[in-house]
Parts: C-alpha cells; sequence; structure tokens
C-alpha cells in the first residue's frame, strides 16, 4: 500500500481498514484499504 501511494505522489496513506473473509473451508481473504494523500504541515 504505501509503495502503491508513493508511486502516485502521496506522502501518507490515511482512512486505513482491513476486511477479512472465508472464501472456503482452510482459505480466507485479507483485504487492506486507505486513501492515498500528500500530508503538509500547518503553518
Amino acid at each position: 500500500m504505501r509503495a502503491e501511494a508513493l508511486a502516485m505522489g502521496a506522502n501518507a496513506v490515511v482512512g486505513v481498514r482491513f476486511t477479512t473473509s472465508s472464501v472456503m473451508q482452510g482459505a480466507a481473504e485479507i483485504l487492506a484499504y486507505g486513501t492515498a494523500v500528500v500530508a503538509e504541515p500547518e503553518g
């Protein structure tokens, strides 16, 4: 996720969420997603 954000010109990922689900017996999938942003210091 970090590599994808950097490739788009972002320097941070916010709102990261993880989801899991059972695909079949003995197998599961894990999804992680968030929003790539350019964070700047205030001031």
